[in-house]
Protein backbone atom coordinates (compact mmCIF):
# COMPACT_ATOMS: atom_id res chain seq x y z
CA UNK A 1 0.00 0.00 0.00
CA UNK A 2 1.03 3.56 -0.78
CA UNK A 3 1.91 5.93 2.06
CA UNK A 4 1.29 8.82 0.40
CA UNK A 5 -0.83 11.46 1.23
CA UNK A 6 -4.47 11.43 -0.82
CA UNK A 7 -5.44 14.86 -2.16
CA UNK A 8 -8.84 15.80 -0.82
CA UNK A 9 -10.96 14.81 -3.87
CA UNK A 10 -9.21 11.86 -3.67
CA UNK A 11 -10.02 11.23 -0.42
CA UNK A 12 -13.97 12.41 -0.78
CA UNK A 13 -14.23 10.04 -3.81
CA UNK A 14 -13.20 6.91 -1.31
CA UNK A 15 -15.52 7.97 1.38
CA UNK A 16 -18.47 7.62 -1.21
CA UNK A 17 -17.71 3.99 -0.94
CA UNK A 18 -17.93 3.92 3.37
CA UNK A 19 -20.77 4.27 4.95
CA UNK A 20 -20.57 6.71 8.17
CA UNK A 21 -16.77 7.54 7.48
CA UNK A 22 -15.64 11.33 7.05
CA UNK A 23 -13.10 13.27 7.21
CA UNK A 24 -12.31 15.25 10.09
CA UNK A 25 -9.32 17.65 9.77
CA UNK A 26 -6.83 15.48 8.78
CA UNK A 27 -8.57 12.06 9.44
CA UNK A 28 -11.16 9.80 8.70
CA UNK A 29 -13.34 8.72 11.20
CA UNK A 30 -16.53 7.43 12.20
CA UNK A 31 -18.72 6.12 14.87
CA UNK A 32 -20.64 2.88 15.85
CA UNK A 33 -23.35 2.04 17.83
CA UNK A 34 -24.01 -0.67 20.02
CA UNK A 35 -26.98 -2.21 22.42
CA UNK A 36 -24.58 -2.47 24.72
CA UNK A 37 -20.72 -2.35 26.34
CA UNK A 38 -19.77 -6.01 25.48
CA UNK A 39 -20.56 -6.07 21.62
CA UNK A 40 -18.57 -2.52 21.38
CA UNK A 41 -15.59 -4.00 23.19
CA UNK A 42 -15.88 -7.07 21.11
CA UNK A 43 -15.28 -4.89 18.10
CA UNK A 44 -12.17 -3.35 19.06
CA UNK A 45 -10.41 -6.96 19.86
CA UNK A 46 -11.31 -7.83 15.97
CA UNK A 47 -10.29 -4.65 14.63
CA UNK A 48 -7.17 -4.63 16.58
CA UNK A 49 -6.36 -8.38 14.74
CA UNK A 50 -6.78 -6.90 11.68
CA UNK A 51 -4.88 -3.82 12.38
CA UNK A 52 -1.80 -6.09 13.58
CA UNK A 53 -1.99 -8.12 10.32
CA UNK A 54 -2.05 -4.93 8.18
CA UNK A 55 0.51 -2.90 10.51
CA UNK A 56 -1.19 -0.07 10.35
CA UNK A 57 -3.26 1.28 13.60
CA UNK A 58 -6.41 3.48 13.87
CA UNK A 59 -7.07 5.45 17.30
CA UNK A 60 -10.17 3.67 18.57
CA UNK A 61 -12.29 5.20 21.64
CA UNK A 62 -14.58 2.89 23.18
CA UNK A 63 -17.25 4.46 25.41
CA UNK A 64 -20.44 2.53 26.97
CA UNK A 65 -22.27 1.29 23.50
CA UNK A 66 -20.22 3.48 20.93
CA UNK A 67 -17.31 2.85 19.27
CA UNK A 68 -15.15 5.39 17.37
CA UNK A 69 -12.12 4.72 14.73
CA UNK A 70 -10.03 7.24 13.42
CA UNK A 71 -7.18 6.88 10.92
CA UNK A 72 -4.36 8.80 9.36
CA UNK A 73 -0.81 7.85 9.00
CA UNK A 74 1.66 8.93 11.06
CA UNK A 75 4.44 8.31 7.85
CA UNK A 76 2.57 10.19 5.79
CA UNK A 77 3.12 13.88 7.95
CA UNK A 78 -0.33 12.24 10.15
CA UNK A 79 -2.62 12.84 6.31
CA UNK A 80 -5.16 10.28 5.12
CA UNK A 81 -3.46 7.24 2.63
CA UNK A 82 -4.81 4.30 0.92
CA UNK A 83 -3.69 2.63 4.04
CA UNK A 84 -6.28 4.41 6.26
CA UNK A 85 -8.93 3.54 3.57
CA UNK A 86 -7.91 -0.14 3.46
CA UNK A 87 -8.30 -0.09 7.17
CA UNK A 88 -11.54 1.69 7.12
CA UNK A 89 -12.85 -0.77 4.01
CA UNK A 90 -11.41 -3.64 6.87
CA UNK A 91 -13.58 -2.04 10.04
CA UNK A 92 -16.75 -1.61 7.99
CA UNK A 93 -16.43 -6.14 7.24
CA UNK A 94 -16.43 -6.23 10.77
CA UNK A 95 -18.98 -3.88 11.83
CA UNK A 96 -20.70 -5.94 9.26
CA UNK A 97 -20.78 -8.65 10.98
CA UNK A 98 -21.85 -7.37 14.34
CA UNK A 99 -24.73 -5.90 12.61
CA UNK A 100 -23.47 -2.44 12.69
CA UNK A 101 -21.93 -0.61 9.45
CA UNK A 102 -21.82 -1.51 5.80
CA UNK A 103 -20.00 -0.63 3.30
CA UNK A 104 -20.99 0.43 0.12
CA UNK A 105 -19.85 -0.15 -3.31
CA UNK A 106 -17.08 -2.80 -2.44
Amino acid sequence: MASEPLSRQDIDKALGELSGWALAGDRIERTYTFEGHLAAAAMVGQIARVQEALNHHADLTLSYNKLTASANTHSAGGKVTELDLELAHRIEQIAAEHGVGGTKGR
